[in-house]
């Protein structure tokens, strides 16, 4: 069963799948691994502060898992 990412997640949940992610994130410009905010902020409250889709970098994160 592969996994799946959904906009609930921490970035700090979504960064712990795999180092892929990390990449996936910042070519949104999200620079969430030494954000303080990253253990709380789901991907939905991140990519509205961003002014980003969320479903656009959640079909990025998950083609990771496909």
């Amino acid at each position: 069963m592969s996994q799946k990412v959904n906009k609930d997640m921490t970035f700090h949940q979504v960064l712990q799948m795999s180092p892929e992610v990390a990449k996936v994130l910042g070519k949104f410009n999200l620079g969430c691994i030494g954000c303080m905010g990253a253990m709380n902020e789901t991907l939905e409250q991140g990519a509205q502060a961003h002014g980003l889709d969320v479903n656009d970098i959640l079909r990025e994160l998950n083609a990771i898992f496909e």
